[in-house]
């Protein structure tokens, strides 16, 4: 069966970088940096319509929170890397001369010992202001992110964001909605999952979650179990008891209006073996719609092929080899309490989030469907 994508998949177009002579106005442009556990990623866009267009970008794998399990703060040496990276998102942000910018630390940040140290040394020696956002604000950015991926048949819907250092879900009824307005009211929840929306239809939030866990965090509590599939049934049922205390609907999953969106690198890498890219398409990945039966049959496929052939399979690619399968671990676990035909692929996260919220509230954004 073809893979279905809907309207606002692939909105975003993929990041080319300018010359400056053709830079557009400061005045216009926006940026978000998203510094994770495992990754720095920074966008700089200006609004187009509805959505935006991508200007410039930047990703480094930095692994932020290497060794953080164990120790509890961040190495010299994770500083070290990251510090750089922040130099190149500075030099960027110069570059373009952007005034409009959200620059945000997540998980490894809010667990080290010494994240506001870190913090403050960032400040110091790259220029940049990072705050350190909440498990809710983090959430809040990746529904966000994630709307115009929402099926106007969606009834309830799951957002799951898989990070380095923690995996968010949220729950949202959005049955008191129109279904013409289902996108642009889970677009309102970047002022807050509860906030009073001047009597517009409310997206509502029945539950969510932090779970301290993502894939550097999970693979690290296991690193001593040596059996590759033993260390990975471990991780996945490790992670769904973790799920204790989130369980709407969990007794008996709804199937007909259900959908579930999940934004990470692993959905994204797990999308692309589906297709069988041996070269990344973000065109072909964002908003792609699997089945729980199509996930589960390549995260088997990674068994199979053990540490040696994931390193080496293309698909995977060398940034994420080590990390797949506690990912997967997790993505498991969630379709065991939810098994789904519609899981959604988001190929955009908090950094997304950040720059539509931004311009919405700034009123850039046209509102039209």
């Amino acid at each position: 069966m073809a893979p279905k994508r809907p309207g606002g998949a692939g909105a975003l177009p993929k990041a080319v970088e300018s010359p400056v002579s053709q830079s557009p106005r400061p005045a216009d442009l926006f940026a978000a940096l998203d510094l994770g556990t495992n990754s720095c990623r920074m966008l700089i866009a200006r609004p187009e319509g509805s959505q935006f267009q991508v200007v410039d970008s930047f990703t480094k794998s930095v692994q932020l929170g290497a060794g953080l399990e164990r120790s509890g703060r961040l190495s010299r040496a994770s500083i070290g890397r990251t510090i750089h990276a922040l130099q190149v998102c500075r030099q960027k942000l110069r570059r373009h001369n952007v005034k409009r910018m959200h620059l945000v630390a997540t998980e490894a940040c809010r667990r080290a010992a010494n994240g506001a140290s870190f913090l403050d040394r960032v400040r110091r020696e790259t220029g940049l202001k990072l705050d350190l956002i909440t498990p809710q604000e983090e959430a809040q950015l990746a529904v966000v992110s994630c709307a115009p991926l929402v099926s106007r048949k969606t009834d309830q819907l799951l957002v799951v964001d898989i990070g380095g250092g923690s995996t968010e879900l949220v729950w949202i009824d959005l049955t008191g909605v129109p279904r013409r307005e289902r996108a642009r009211a889970i677009m309102r929840l970047h002022a807050g999952f509860y906030a009073d929306t001047g009597g517009l239809p409310t997206a509502r939030v029945v539950d969510w979650i932090s779970v301290p866990l993502g894939v550097a965090t999970l693979r690290d509590q296991f690193h001593d179990v040596e059996d590759d599939a033993a260390r990975f049934a471990l991780m996945s049922w490790f992670f769904e008891e973790n799920l204790a205390e989130f369980a709407p609907y969990k007794d008996e999953p709804p199937r007909d209006g259900f959908q579930i969106i999940g934004t990470s690198g692993t959905v994204t890498t797990v999308a692309a073996s589906h297709l069988g890219l041996r070269r990344y398409d973000r065109n072909k990945v964002d908003g792609l719609r699997m089945t729980s039966d199509q996930i589960d049959k390549v995260i088997r496929s990674y068994l199979a092929l053990g540490p040696a052939g994931r390193r080496r399979d293309p698909r995977i690619g060398t940034d994420r080899h080590a990390l797949i399968m506690s990912g997967a671990a997790i993505l498991q676990a969630l379709l065991r309490c939810w098994p789904t035909d519609r899981l959604s692929v988001a190929d955009r996260g908090l950094r997304e989030g950040m720059l539509y919220a931004q311009m919405t509230a700034a009123g850039v954004l046209d509102n039209e469907d």
